[in-house]
This record gives C-alpha cells, structure tokens and sequence, in this order.
C-alpha cells in the first residue's frame, strides 16, 4: 500500500515541462561579450499537457565574490566579499498575468538582452574568488519549484585594450656591480616586441648582455601572473610564475644576445584591473642568472586580452563565424572607450595593471630595480613597497622602458650604457 501511494504521489507532482533548453548566439569564435553587446536566442520547452505559468523570465546576473581563511584555531579568521554589478532580464510571460496557461506540445520564446556600456570586470576564476556571468531561463508555477536552464557567459571589458596597443614594443635596460665573490659588472637591454598578448599567442624577446664580469651568466625569461584578493581591508596575494625560458650561456668577459619566443598559456585567464575586489596582472621578466647573487631584471607588464580583440579591425567584422541556435550571427561593433586614451587605461584609485600612470611626458616605469623606483606615495594598486626591497649593493637602477616604433632597431650599448672616462 505505501508503495502504491509513492507511485501515485509522483505521478501527480511529475512536472509537465519536458526538454527545457536555452540557447544563445555567439558573437565570435571564441564566445567573448564585451560592452554594449546584446545577447540573442530561444527558451524552447515541451508540455505533455496545458499547464498555467507564472512568469517565464530570462536574466543575466554579473557577480563578483572573494572568499579565503587566515590562521589557526582560535586565530582562524575567514574575509569574504560579494558584489552584484549587473542583473538584465527580460520577462517572455509577464509575471502574473491573467493569459498565462499554455497548450499542451512545443513551445518556443525568442529574448534578447544587451550587457550595458559601463565598464565592467573580465570573467575570471581563480583559487580564492570568481567574477562570473551567467545567462538564465526561469519558467515559475505557482506551488511548485522552478524550472531552470542556466548557462554561463564569458566577458572582456574594452577598456582592456588601447589604440596604439598592439604595434608597441618595449625596451628596458639594467646594470649591475657583480660584487663580493666576483668584480666586473653585467650590462644587459631587454626588448619585448608587444605589450599586449591574447592565450595561445607569442611574444618575441630579446636580451643583448656584456658581461665585464669573471663569472658566467645566463639570460632567463619567464611570464608572471600577479593576482590580489581584497575584502574587508586585508588583501591576499598569489603570485605565479607561468612559463619560463633559459638562453645560451654567456662567459666571462664577453658579450652576447639571448632571444626566445614565449609563448602564452592557452588557458590563462584575461587581465582584469577595473575590479576592487580582485585584480590580475601579468608581467614578462627578463633577467640575468648570477651565481651568488642578486639578479639584475627587467619588468615588462603585459595585457592579457581575448584574441579576437587583437584581430578585429576597426568598421569591420572579427571574422566569419557559424550561426548560431538563432538566425546569422551578430558582430560587436567595439565604439570608442569613454575615457581618456593613453598607453594603458586607469581604473579608479590606482595605475592601471598594477603600475602608476605615466605622467604625460613620461612612461609607465615598468624596470624593477631594488632600490624601489616607485616612490611611496604611488605604490602600485595592489603591491606594497615591501615587494622591492633596498638593497645593500649599490648598481646602476632599471631605466625606463622605451616605447620602440614597428620595426626600429633596439638602442645600441653605447647609448644605453656610454663608456666610463
């Protein structure tokens, strides 16, 4: 008997929603939305019988949210942070209306929504927060759960690339008294051919090194990715290194270039610096392998962006791409930022990608040196001064990088360091 009433019971609770999906158009090959961008598709379900709905709504829903423990036992102390920046939805069944029942069979409901033009964060996933967007079907009964279909968006702010990007290349330069255990001194100009970078993509360094020293030396290269958490005034850091690189091995009292082609993890995630809870930085460090001691480097902060903001052309389309679940594809049309335009756009508060902005007659110092080119007023959002430590041995400090134009040479030895009279 008690089984006789569960089937029974199943029988008059078993929903009359069958197959419910959601379906959306991609913009371009990779799925990237980005500003202004409207979001196109089908709700289609099937009713094994005529059912009265409540409402049929489909949304989109950004949120932000950061999360991570800190000491032990009665020490333990957990910071969390949360954030909604954007919630778009659009109602297929109006709430409550007096129509609402629909006819046993298929059912489909076109939508469409248009992400806004502010500048909102990149999707980014990582091991103590998340930015994620997410597009959702809700078909409501009243006394009964809803029906869901939820699918998740991926989102790049424009704001992440600049006109006069993607040519530019950079040029760095460091020197450095070998010291105690050696004499001599080890010179070294890093050039990197772009600043800007997408996954899967390369990036061509070289590194020309006159070793005055009586050591060897070797050139190595390696891609940083700097991620910092914040919530309630405290911050978590994790930093790793993503790739790395060695070139040829330079004797003594000689000189020589170390060049490699880097190549970009397919799966790392986009620069986000226009977020207060979480920020992601990348940075191509160019250094010179001394034994016993301190290594002399060149810093070079890189912008990680979908591809397809690297191939689109302006008036133009990314490309052709297969329709999607409904109708041609659509094509973001990217207008102009509405900020100011430099070499690197500034989020609120701090220098963007984790570094000062540049003066208007200056660039961005982007050479770490130990004695902390960064003054202590405009330590980067998200470093502390701590990050560059003084040190005791005195050497010539990073310059600047140079902004080279597309196919000019490096500068030469002689007029980056000049000879001592």
């Amino acid at each position: 008997m008690l089984e006789v009433c569960k089937q029974q019971f199943r029988r008059n609770n078993m929903s009359p929603i069958k197959d419910l999906t959601l379906t959306y158009e991609a913009l371009n090959k990779l799925g990237v939305f980005t500003n202004g961008d409207t979001v196109t598709g089908l709700v289609t379900f099937v009713l094994s019988k005529e059912t009265k709905f409540k409402s049929l709504v489909v949304k989109i829903t950004g949120e932000g949210s950061v999360r991570w423990t800190h000491g032990v036992g009665d020490d333990r102390r957990t910071y969390r942070n949360h954030r909604i920046y954007i919630k778009v939805k659009e109602y297929l069944i109006q709430k409550d209306a007096k129509d609402n029942e629909l006819s046993q069979g298929d059912h489909r409901f076109k939508f469409s929504l248009k992400f806004p033009q502010e500048d909102l964060p990149s999707s980014f996933k990582g091991l103590h927060g998340k930015i994620v967007y997410t597009l959702e079907a809700k078909l409501s009964r009243k006394w009964h759960l809803a029906s869901r279909e939820v699918k998740e968006l991926t989102f790049a702010p424009m704001s992440l690339l600049q006109p006069g990007q993607v040519m530019g290349a950079l040029a760095g330069s460091v020197s450095k008294d070998v010291g105690v255990f050696s004499k001599g001194e080890v010179q070294m100009s890093a050039t990197i051919d772009r600043k800007v970078c997408s996954p899967g993509g390369t990036v061509s360094i070289s590194a020309k090194i006159n070793n005055s020293s009586s050591k060897e030396v070797r050139a190595k290269f390696s891609l940083e990715q700097r991620t910092v958490y914040h919530a309630r005034a405290t911050r978590k850091v994790v930093g790793y290194s993503l790739c790395k690189m060695d070139g040829d091995k330079i004797r003594p009292n000689s000189e020589g270039t170390a060049s490699c082609q880097l190549k970009i993890p397919e799966d790392i995630v986009h620069t986000l610096h226009n977020c207060e809870m979480i920020s992601v930085t990348y940075t191509i460090k160019v250094y010179v392998d001394i034994s016993f001691s301190i290594d002399p480097e060149v810093l070079f902060p890189v912008v990680i962006v979908p591809s397809n903001f690297l191939t689109h052309q302006p008036h133009g389309d990314f490309g052709p791409y297969p329709a999607g679940a409904v109708g041609a594809p659509r094509f973001s049309d990217f207008p102009a930022p509405a900020f100011p335009v430099g070499p690197y756009p500034v989020p609120s508060g701090s220098g963007a990608y984790g570094y000062p902005a540049p003066g208007p007659s200056q660039h961005a110092n982007i050479a770490s040196g130990y004695n902390n080119p960064f003054p202590p007023q405009s330590a980067p959002y998200g470093f502390s001064s701590a990050a560059y430590p003084p040190s005791s041995m005195q050497y010539q400090a990073p310059t600047a990088p140079t902004v080279l134009h597309h196919g000019e040479e490096p500068p030469s030895y002689m007029s980056v360091f000049p000879p001592q009279q």
